[in-house]
């Protein structure tokens, strides 16, 4: 590990420019604690890198908490929100602290939603407009990969009320909105599937949004189909059917926010399948807990050797070149 000394002998034989010393030294400050802690096959979760970006962001809630207590109106909220763009330029974009980034940006939008007098229950095209171009400029500016999962879900709230389509009604439409999020997470994981960059990390936020859709549009679709198809088949073979397609389309991506958002339905559906076959059992739903939980324990253990006994075959195809290394062998165990 370089030290500051070092650097700073480095400015005085002018090799380096004074200004360009602290970012380098929190570069490489970052990049020796994230060789020394990180796993390479995992996904990465580089938001917080010591309890001091805990007791900075700490710092800014209490900051947000005190302003919105001032009971401020209308443009008058844009005044914090410069304030809040002028920390961020020192704590973000200088310091990289990740974890501080998150809370001022989500500080930022908040206060600019109180300046267009935005809310949920009188939603408009212009007031998501404003918030998801925020949320983008701050990504721009940045590069914080955080920033792209409120501007991906403010365009998925724009398309729904522009659209007029009752989505409650049909809910496969937010299957297709979380697929077009999972198409641009997808760009981000294939410029970056050796997982090293901020790009994989901002693929990991826009998974985060893209699966709940997919998944909760998907099996709410199911349940509540009244089509003959459906009708004719068992409601719980297909959540599992659908389950295991969600599974294996993880492992081969490599990304584990689809299997969260299954696991509620995979408890229901095997539920009443045990009910169907052996009655009214008593703690049917303790033991399928028991059980969910050892699978998400043994998967999790060796998610890497069932990822390349199952798709192992596909390395060196076209597909291979788009997702992690499918031949790695997992050396823990």
């Amino acid at each position: 590990m370089i030290s500051r000394q070092q650097l700073q002998q480095a400015v005085e034989q002018q090799i380096l420019q004074p200004e360009q010393l602290e970012p380098l030294y929190q570069f490489l400050q970052h990049r020796e604690l994230s060789t020394a802690t990180e796993d390479p096959r995992e996904e990465p979760l580089r938001f917080i890198r010591s309890f001091g970006d805990v007791f900075i962001t700490l710092g800014i809630l209490l900051l947000v908490f005190a302003i919105n207590m001032a009971q401020l109106s209308g443009y008058q909220y844009l005044i914090p929100v410069a304030g809040l763009v002028l920390i961020s330029e020192w704590l973000v974009r200088v310091r990289k602290l990740a974890l501080p980034g998150i809370a001022l940006l989500l500080a930022i939008l908040f206060f600019i939603n109180k300046a267009i007098a935005f809310d949920h229950l009188h939603a408009t095209t212009l007031g998501l407009a404003i918030l998801s171009f925020s949320s983008l400029i701050y990504y721009l500016r940045y590069r914080m990969p955080f920033s792209l999962l409120p501007f991906a879900a403010g365009l998925v709230a724009m398309v729904i009320i522009q659209s007029g389509l009752k989505v409650l009604e049909n809910p496969i439409i937010f299957a297709a909105l979380g697929l077009a999020v999972f198409v641009l997470a997808m760009v981000f994981d294939m410029l970056d599937t050796r997982r090293v960059s901020q790009l994989s990390d901002s693929a990991f936020w826009l998974h985060l949004l893209a699966a709940p859709l997919i998944v909760h549009g998907t099996m709410f679709s199911i349940i509540t189909s009244q089509h003959e198809w459906i009708q004719s088949i068992n409601l719980e073979t297909i959540i599992l059917l659908l389950f295991a397609i969600f599974f294996l389309l993880a492992l081969l991506i490599d990304r584990r926010a689809m299997l969260i958002s299954t696991q509620l339905y995979i408890l229901y559906a095997a539920t009443q399948l045990l009910q169907q076959q052996f009655g009214n059992t008593q703690n049917i739903v303790m033991y399928l807990l028991l059980g969910l939980g050892f699978f998400v324990i043994f998967f999790g253990s060796y998610w890497y050797l069932a990822r390349r006994l199952l798709f192992g075959f596909l390395a060196g195809s076209a597909i291979s070149r788009l997702v992690p290394d499918l031949k790695l062998r997992d050396t823990r165990h």
